[in-house]
């Protein structure tokens, strides 16, 4: 089953928790077992599974990659100013698959799912939720 999330963002590089989201959607689908591919659509966001307890872990990331990755200097940034955007999104990636196991994410205690922002503020970010059920019984 596939269902996609609709999140909005609200600075140019932030980190979103959106694990209760994809939560109800494994919830909605109802495998036990199986997996979840989280997947954002698009070519400046990224998927990141990270800490999320602690709300500086976020910010760390966003920092890290701000400073290793600066706005202004790239080839790109004469066609839209946003290389440095593509450049981080390339780095973390589009996609994370986690495994279903007794019908909840296969996450540790302090992990959770991340949309990565690098292009924002954006009225809307999908990102494609795809639940695989386990074929083996």
């Amino acid at each position: 089953m596939r269902r996609i999330i609709e999140v909005a963002t609200h600075d140019r590089e932030e980190l979103v928790d959106i694990t209760l989201q994809v939560e109800g959607v494994v919830r909605e689908c109802g495998p036990p077992d199986g997996l979840v591919s989280v997947y954002v659509q698009g070519a400046t966001a990224g998927i990141m599974i990270q800490e999320n307890w602690d709300d500086s872990v976020p910010r760390d990331v966003v920092r890290l990659l701000r400073d290793a990755i600066p706005r202004g200097v790239w080839e790109h940034d004469a066609q839209d100013g946003n290389g440095d955007s593509h450049l981080k999104s390339g780095l973390v990636g589009p996609s994370e698959t986690i495994p279903l196991m007794d019908g909840r994410l296969g996450l540790s205690t302090w992990q959770g799912l991340f949309l990565c922002e690098f292009d924002g503020p954006r009225q809307r970010r999908s990102v494609v939720c795809t639940v695989l059920a386990d074929g083996f019984d």
